[in-house]
């Protein structure tokens, strides 16, 4: 039998998990499946999109708990207009990516200081198999400090997907002696309120003709679920719903590629980690 919310999800009152995104979703449903054998729920005022907002949501919550045995890094936006984010970059790539791995990077100390007190601690990080969208050049630095107008949103949008793969499995690679489980999956389609924001008539009106015959944000979240919680899973573990191994593009196999990226946001987060 495959994975399931009933018999599955251990008892989970003694750990402390951040889930990103949590009001609403596939973040909302990962916390209301997992809630009746969870901790008491708690809410953390956070926008992806600003550095001072992570910053300050990462200081909150150390002042709060003293560990996090799981962090979900869950929430995005997606096929959105034009824009930029409070420090410039895309819009979508330094929201979905950027923004979490700032998240990510600030409450280290505190997942590894965890390992100390248990030998499960996790972070999954929400990819999507749109990461197919990417193109082969893919990381342009210096052009994703711009809102990239001449890249189409599905492709700004596979271009952040595919930075949560690589950032995800280069931790894995950098960490791997922390303890601590770094885990990468795509939840598949599913009907959430992701393509509200979405960017064009036609691409709205396929996702608002689409959404009917798609699965439930329910069974959207059982993958990173899964992930949450499974013991199968292991570090640097990229997968397909529901526990099933991801084969991604040939992008999201290159580790060259994901080695470029983790040292490029290393110096690119490093002041507003050393000031935090």
């Amino acid at each position: 039998m495959g994975f399931t919310l009933e018999k599955d999800i251990p008892d989970l009152k003694d750990k402390v998990i951040l889930v990103t995104g949590g009001n609403s979703g596939l973040g909302y449903e990962t916390i209301q499946e997992s809630a009746p054998n969870a901790c008491p729920i708690s809410v953390l005022t956070l926008d992806l999109s600003s550095f001072d907002s992570i910053k300050a949501a990462a200081r909150t919550f150390r002042e709060r708990e003293t560990r996090l045995d799981v962090l979900v890094n869950n929430a995005g936006i997606m096929m959105v207009p034009e824009g930029l984010t409070r420090e410039g970059y895309e819009i979508q790539f330094g929201t979905n990516y950027l923004g979490h791995a700032l998240l990510t990077n600030l409450l280290l100390p505190v997942l590894e200081a965890t390992t100390k007190l248990s030998p499960d601690v996790r972070v999954v990080t929400v990819s999507s198999a749109t990461e197919l969208r990417a193109p082969e050049d893919v990381y342009n630095f210096e052009q994703l400090k711009t809102t990239c107008s001449d890249l189409h949103t599905t492709t700004r949008y596979g271009i952040s997907k595919l930075a949560n793969l690589h950032y995800s499995s280069a931790l894995a690679r950098h960490y791997e002696a922390s303890g601590i489980k770094f885990i990468c999956t795509h939840p598949g389609a599913a009907n959430t309120n992701l393509h509200r924001d979405s960017n064009g008539f036609f691409l709205r009106l396929f996702l608002h003709a689409a959404i009917p015959f798609l699965p439930s944000a329910e069974t959207g979240a059982l993958n990173q679920i899964w992930a949450t919680v499974s013991p199968e899973s292991r570090n640097g573990g990229l997968y397909a719903p529901v526990g099933k191994p991801w084969s991604t593009s040939k992008n999201g196999q290159n580790v060259e590629l994901g080695e470029e990226l983790f040292s490029w946001t290393q110096k690119a987060l490093r002041r507003h980690l050393e000031k935090s």
